[in-house]
């Protein structure tokens, strides 16, 4: 047969019968799969967390349907709709509230099976009333390394632009606190400092708090920012480090746990930790004698990384969603004040 005369309408029937034929092919294909047990899988069911009362609040944020979405956890729902106790699949209890008597437990209405969260981000210093929730929870979401749902208040996360410029440095050191109590150890630690260190003190401890926008732009004028816990426990850094001190642009001198749980944070030339000195005197010295192209070093990191605060309750309860494939099932804090004092 001569095809001369209709070659490219012969050609376009051709790949017309070979693209219909892949299409019943792929057809074909697909009905084996959904017919055989290892096929596609299905649709993840979307996960409800229900939060029993909202962290430190009389009236929770909105909480709309994607709001775990924005955080890069999908099919997550998070409800403060207590109607919900019986159908949801995790219900979160955070501690302030539980201890202050502002929330009970429902346990008479418990679902069998359903997991609790115990939820808190104060350190065992300020947190009370654990020896009566012996064997009622199933996980622990905290600041501790070692939890099931470990969300600390800040990380290092690579930096995508060029890093922003060093604030300008007029002072040496800056303390803001507003909770101060002799018996701490960071007001010990203060008291030696001072006959030694020029400590500029704000915060309403001293007469001189900073408001919400105010807090940032001062401590960026100085050199040093005294990071003192309220309380050392294992992992317990608060926005003390991250915020006021690392987003600020100043170089933290750190009072919490021990170095190797900041360098498990930040790279080690990133802070001062008073645990390297003998003595407050030789601390202050180290801090007063330090040259410029010493101090730029503890900068190094903002070229290549940069800090996320891990602050909106709404991420920390989101967070569960992406752990809850992995948690332990059937697992009880048989005595989660041993636990958490540990």
């Amino acid at each position: 047969m001569n095809n001369a005369g209709c070659g490219p309408t012969w050609r376009l029937r051709g790949w017309g019968a070979l693209a219909w034929g892949a299409l019943l092919m792929a057809l074909w294909l697909l009905w084996l799969l959904e017919l055989a047990p290892g096929g596609p899988p299905a649709p993840q069911p979307v996960i409800t967390i229900l939060i029993w009362h909202w962290p430190f609040a009389d009236r929770p944020p909105e909480l709309p349907s994607d709001a775990c979405a924005r955080y890069g956890m999908v099919r997550c729902r998070l409800s403060t709709n207590r109607s919900l106790l019986a159908s949801a699949d995790v219900v979160v209890f955070h501690h302030r509230e539980l201890e202050t008597q502002q929330s009970h437990l429902p346990l008479a209405q418990r679902p069998p099976g359903q997991p609790w969260v115990w939820a808190s981000m104060e350190s065992p210093s300020h947190t009370h009333g654990l020896s009566h929730l012996r064997g009622i929870f199933n996980w622990v979401l905290s600041y501790r390394r070692d939890s099931d749902i470990f969300v600390p208040y800040g990380r290092l996360e690579p930096r995508l632009g060029p890093s922003p410029a060093l604030p300008a440095k007029s002072r040496l050191a800056a303390w803001v606190v507003s909770n101060f109590q002799a018996r701490q150890r960071r007001a010990g630690l203060y008291r030696q400092l001072a006959p030694y260190l020029r400590v500029d003190v704000f915060g309403r401890a001293n007469g001189r708090p900073l408001c919400a926008d105010c807090l940032l732009p001062t401590v960026a004028r100085y050199r040093f920012y005294l990071s003192f816990e309220n309380s050392q426990h294992r992992d317990y850094i608060t926005e003390k480090f991250w915020r006021n001190a690392l987003v600020a642009g100043t170089v933290p001198v750190v009072l919490g746990p021990p170095r190797a749980t900041y360098e498990a944070f930040v790279p080690p030339d990133a802070f001062v930790h008073v645990d390297d000195f003998g003595s407050a005197r030789e601390l202050a010295a180290f801090l007063t004698g330090m040259n410029e192209s010493c101090y730029r070093r503890f900068f190094a990191w903002r070229d290549r990384l940069r800090v996320r605060l891990l602050a909106d309750w709404r991420e920390r309860f989101c967070a569960i969603c992406a752990r809850y494939p992995h948690l332990p099932r059937g697992q009880v804090y048989e005595d989660l004040e041993g636990w958490f004092q540990a």
